[in-house]
């Protein structure tokens, strides 16, 4: 790997001269030798990477700039990541992957709760978080696919529960529900095979695209964000939760 001290990320053009990608990421963190290590990398693998080292740094770059998905790191000086998030969503999608502290589980659930789509511990591995990267990217493109792609609406119903898999819309009743696209996908998955239970490594691999690891509880709170929603919305206790199996999405009346 190129020494990160010869390469620094702060200039976005001399990323751009170096590769063309259909695919540009932020990088928010106030380690800038982390950013530059980690920027260099992702270069190196294809990725346009523009970096920034606190909140109001990105906020200004994401004013100017469109990002295919952004990497908070949640310690930061001034506003934390968590704020940084809670500031940008709902008003903008684009996936975001939390960089938390290893044992901070409060953290990664809280990241998770105001709309991050994944996120990974530090010190991490530049391997496992392109191997992150790819997956929020791969299921990002299945969302933009799926809702550009003109096909016949594919409607899942239960009860009062209506999915349209075509334009990436669920409903309550006549109540939209606001989902993230990892949510969207868990309800999807449960609408498929309701009745029947389906176990948290099913649903972190075909939601998350990763396998299920010890201590990995970022399908649990996907699966309790989408059940929140739904009794937001009047449809209570249809999620059903099968200790040491999975979930079960009940017959709604």
């Amino acid at each position: 790997m190129t020494d990160p001290h010869n390469a620094p990320l702060q200039n976005s053009a001399s990323s751009q001269s170096r590769v063309c990608s259909q695919h540009r990421l932020l990088l928010v963190d106030d380690d800038t030798d982390l950013t530059e290590l980690l920027g260099e990398y992702l270069i190196n693998e294809g990725y346009q990477v523009d970096c920034a080292h606190n909140a109001d740094e990105a906020e200004k770059v994401l004013a100017q700039q469109h990002f295919d998905l952004l990497v908070f790191d949640i310690m930061m000086p001034g506003r934390s990541g968590l704020e940084l998030l809670q500031g940008l969503r709902p008003a903008l999608q684009t996936p975001v992957i939390m960089l938390t502290g290893r044992g901070d589980d409060i953290d990664r659930i809280l990241g998770l709760e105001m709309g991050a789509d994944d996120y990974l511990a530090k010190p991490c591995n530049p391997r496992e978080l392109l191997a992150r990267i790819r997956a929020v990217l791969r299921r990002s493109q299945l969302t933009q696919a799926a809702s550009t792609s003109g096909a016949v609406p594919k409607l899942l119903q239960q009860g009062r529960i209506e999915l349209d898999e075509a334009r990436r819309e669920a409903r309550v009743a006549d109540s939209l529900l606001n989902l993230t696209s990892a949510e969207f996908n868990v309800l999807r998955i449960l609408l498929q095979h309701a009745g029947t239970v389906v176990s948290k490594a099913t649903l972190t691999e075909q939601v998350l695209h990763r396998k299920l690891t010890a201590y990995d509880r970022a399908i649990d709170v996907h699966v309790s964000r989408v059940r929140q929603k739904l009794n937001k919305a009047g449809e209570t206790d249809c999620i059903r939760t099968i200790r040491g199996e999975g979930y079960q999405l009940v017959s709604a009346l």
